[in-house]
C-alpha cells in the first residue's frame, strides 16, 4: 500500500451556521514546526467547521486537534499521471480507509485508464470521544471537514472529487452544492453481537440480569430494551479495535457490545462475531452496510464516473430508507430501524420500519411494498411508510423524544 503523510489543519475561525456556502474563512496548514496561514484559493467561501456545542456538564470542552489529528494521510498518490487522478476523500480510521480504498478499487475496475488516490482526514467526530454524538451535533461531525475540501481548493491539500461515507452515518439532508452520487453494493446490514474472548455466553438471553451491553446507538438499545428489559445499556465510543479492547479488558464493564456486522467483515474481524441480531428482535439502521459516495452537484464528469459503481438493488432500498428517515426525523435523529428488499426482476420494493421509544416501552411498526422503477418512486415508498407509521401513532413517540436522548 503506497501512502504518504503531511500535516494540514482545515478549519474556520468563526462559529457561524454550518452552510457550506457560508462566509469567507481561512485555513491553516502546519508543516513540521512551521505554521503558515493560507487563504482559500477558490471563489467559494469556506464554511465554519465546528458547530455550536450543546453538551451539558460534565463534558469537557472540545479538544484542540493534536499533531496526529492534523496529519493528512494519502494512499496511492504516486500512481498515474496527475491529469488522470480523481481524488477520493474519507476519514482516517482504519475502517474508513478500507472503505475509501474499496470504492477507489471499484472505480479503477470500471475506469482502468484513471487513478483514484485516497485522501484521509481526521474529523471532529473522530476527536471527541468522551460524549455521545447527540451532545455535540450528530452525524454532520463526520463529514464537514471533507465537504470543505470537496467544494473548495485549498493550498497544501488536494481538492477531493468525492467523499466515501458509511451510508448509515451520512445525513439525509446534504449541504448546498453536494449530492449523493452513488451507493455501493450492500454488505451484511445486520447488527452483530460480540462477546468477550472466552465468554461462555452466546446470546443476549443467556446473560445474567444487570449485565451491561455496550452500544452508542439509541436505535439498538431502544429495540433491545423491549426484548431484554433486565439488561443495562452503556455507551461505548471509538474505532472498532478500540471498542473490542474495551470489551476484552478484564476490568472493563461490558458483558458484550453490539457493532455493525459490515464493519467487522470489512476489517476481517468476522470471527469475533458471536451471533447476528435480526428482525424481529433488531431492525438495522437506515443505510447500514452500504457506502455512499458524495459528490459536487453539477459535476457531470464525476457523476458519470461514480454512476458505474452504483448498485441498483441496494440504491433502491437505501433511497426508500433515507426518505423514510428524512420524513420522520424533522431535522434530528430518531430511533428507527428498517428492513428492506428489492426484487430486480419485478421491481418490487418492500420496506418495514419500526419507531421505538427511547425506553423501549412503546413501538410502532409498518410495512409498505410497491413497484418502483425510478429513484423518485423508491423515495415515495419511504414517504408512504412514514405516513403509515405516523397514522399508527409514531408522532406521539417522536414528540416525546428529547434532543438530549438521541444518538
Amino acid at each position: 500500500m503506497s501512502s504518504t503523510t503531511t500535516v494540514v489543519e482545515v478549519k474556520s475561525p468563526q462559529p457561524q451556521r454550518a452552510s457550506l456556502a457560508g462566509t469567507a474563512a481561512t485555513a491553516n496548514v502546519t508543516a513540521a514546526t512551521e505554521t503558515t496561514s493560507i487563504t482559500n484559493t477558490s471563489e467559494a467561501p469556506i464554511p465554519p467547521l465546528t458547530p455550536e456545542i450543546h453538551a451539558p456538564p460534565p463534558y469537557a470542552p472540545t479538544p484542540a486537534p493534536t499533531e496526529e489529528d492534523l496529519r493528512v494521510d494519502r494512499y496511492d498518490t504516486n500512481e498515474g499521471e496527475p491529469g488522470g487522478r480523481i481524488y477520493v476523500g474519507g476519514r482516517k480510521s482504519k475502517l474508513a480507509v478500507v472503505q475509501s480504498r474499496y470504492v477507489a478499487s471499484c472505480l479503477k475496475n470500471v475506469h482502468p485508464g484513471l487513478n483514484f488516490p485516497v485522501i484521509a482526514l481526521t474529523t471532529l467526530g473522530d476527536r471527541v470521544k468522551d460524549r455521545p454524538l447527540y451532545a455535540f451535533g450528530g452525524k454532520s461531525l463526520w463529514t464537514k471537514e471533507l465537504e470543505i475540501i470537496l467544494l473548495n481548493k485549498l493550498e497544501g491539500i488536494e481538492q477531493i472529487d468525492m467523499i466515501v461515507h458509511s451510508l448509515k452515518d451520512m445525513p439525509t439532508s446534504l449541504p448546498d452544492h453536494c449530492i449523493l452520487g452513488a451507493i455501493t453494493q450492500r454488505e451484511d446490514p445486520r447488527d452483530a453481537l460480540v462477546m468477550p474472548l472466552n465468554s461462555p455466553y452466546k446470546h443476549l438471553k443467556d446473560l445474567p440480569d444487570g449485565s451491561i451491553v455496550g452500544t452508542s446507538s439509541i436505535r439498538r438499545s431502544a429495540q433491545l430494551k423491549r426484548r431484554y428489559p433486565k439488561l443495562k445499556f452503556e455507551s461505548v465510543r471509538g474505532a472498532v479495535p478500540t471498542r473490542l479492547s474495551k470489551l476484552d479488558d478484564p476490568e472493563g464493564i461490558y458483558s458484550c457490545i453490539i457493532l455493525a456486522a459490515a464493519g467487522m467483515i470489512r476489517l476481517g474481524l468476522e470471527k469475533r462475531i458471536t451471533s447476528f441480531l435480526e428482525a424481529p428482535d433488531m431492525y438495522y439502521a437506515v443505510g447500514q452496510g452500504a457506502l455512499g459516495v458524495e459528490i459536487r452537484a453539477g459535476d457531470d464528469k464525476i457523476k458519470r464516473l461514480v454512476s458505474r459503481i452504483n448498485h441498483r438493488p441496494t440504491s433502491m432500498c437505501c433511497l426508500a430508507e433515507r426518505s423514510l428517515m428524512k420524513t420522520l426525523e424533522g431535522g434530528c435523529s430518531v430511533p428507527i430501524g428498517v428492513e428492506s428488499n428489492f426484487e430486480s426482476k419485478t421491481s418490487l420494493l418492500e420496506i418495514t420500519g419500526i419507531v421505538v421509544s427511547v425506553d423501549g416501552t412503546e413501538c410502532v411498526q409498518g410495512t409498505v411494498s410497491a413497484i418502483a422503477n425510478t429513484d423518485e418512486e423508491a423515495e415515495q415508498v419511504g414517504r408512504d411508510l412514514a405516513a403509515d407509521l405516523l397514522a399508527k401513532g409514531a408522532k406521539k413517540i417522536l414528540d416525546a423524544i428529547q434532543l438530549d436522548h438521541i444518538e
